[in-house]
């Protein structure tokens, strides 16, 4: 922290003066460094450690995404995380050679395999690990409800129609051994 700023409200929007902290611009990427791999610390965490809000760690870590860095909401699963946070790391490794991939890797708790992955999903114009909206996925799910609706019918009506071909082969058989049926 570098200094406090008087403010002449309280937080209930009395009148009166106390201190809000003012943090440097070292602390703040050192916090936000701590919600990244390999620590992956949750702002929850961070919040009961160091005593700063969590509205303020969240907006810390945005400002640090707007600047494309790679800064995951979900730092335990690289898979997980947002097309903007893998292309975020693909821009940050674009121009290192491969040791120094190996090392970044390391340092950000991922596989260079997982960087090769990205990287050929992005030239592909496919991302293929985006995660679903609710909207998609709501959807996703009716449809597959439909379908094994749509198949269970199936497959009962191809039961009836065998049993009823079974029954037709059964009568011939009948008929051919005791011969025609009279209708009274």
């Amino acid at each position: 922290m570098s200094g406090e700023l008087i403010c002449k409200y309280n937080p209930q929007g009395a009148e009166s003066e106390y201190k809000m902290p003012r943090y440097t611009e070292e602390f703040k990427e050192q916090i936000v460094r701590k919600m990244m791999p390999p620590n992956a610390m949750s702002v929850a965490e961070l919040n009961r450690e160091i005593g700063v809000s969590g509205a303020t760690l969240y907006n810390w870590r945005n400002k640090y995404r707007k600047e494309g860095k790679a800064v995951p909401a979900d730092p335990s699963n690289p898979e997980r995380w947002s097309g903007e946070n893998k292309l975020a790391v693909l821009i940050e490794t674009a121009a290192l050679n491969e040791q120094e991939l190996s090392e970044y890797c390391r340092s950000k708790g991922l596989y260079v395999e997982q960087i090769v992955r990205w990287k050929e999903a992005a030239i592909a114009g496919n991302e293929s690990g985006e995660r679903l909206t609710k909207a998609e996925r709501q959807v996703l799910k009716k449809e597959r409800s439909k379908s094994r609706r749509l198949e269970k019918e199936l497959n009962r009506k191809e039961k009836a129609l065998a049993e009823i071909a079974a029954l037709l082969v059964l009568k011939k058989k009948a008929q051919a051994v005791w011969g025609e049926e009279e209708d009274a």
